[in-house]
């Protein structure tokens, strides 16, 4: 119960878009929240990128996205995040977290995927 799995990244140019998605094992229960985070080379820590309230589907996002990224939700158990705009600064591997607070924290979430990379080239 609660795993999920990234897909989607790659390599792309400056400017370039990608769309990563996440599949989460069974329905998503209304009350969680989805969310993305990304760790860029020689980073220790998780970066918040952006979350789904899943019930509501309101959104949130990091200023550094904020405008270039979109979270969207496919179906009951499907999460999409797609990048525009995308710039050398986005290259780091991008996870997908399950939890059940509002929070910008790693520590809320419970299950991660293993993460997919995603390369920005100048």
């Amino acid at each position: 119960q609660g795993q999920v799995v990234e897909s989607g990244g790659g390599s792309v140019q400056t400017g370039g878009s990608l769309r990563l998605s996440c599949e989460h094992s069974g329905r998503i229960l209304s009350s969680s929240v989805m969310a993305w985070f990304r760790q860029a080379p020689g980073r220790k820590e998780r970066e918040f990128v952006g979350l789904i309230r899943w019930g509501r589907g309101s959104t949130l996002y990091a200023d550094s996205v904020k405008g270039r990224f979109a979270i969207s939700k496919d179906g009951a158990s499907t999460m999409h995040l797609q990048m525009n705009l995308l710039k050398p600064e986005d290259t780091a591997v991008y996870y997908c977290a399950r939890g059940s607070q509002y929070d910008t924290t790693p520590a809320a979430y419970n299950f991660w995927g293993q993460g997919t990379q995603v390369t920005v080239a100048s």
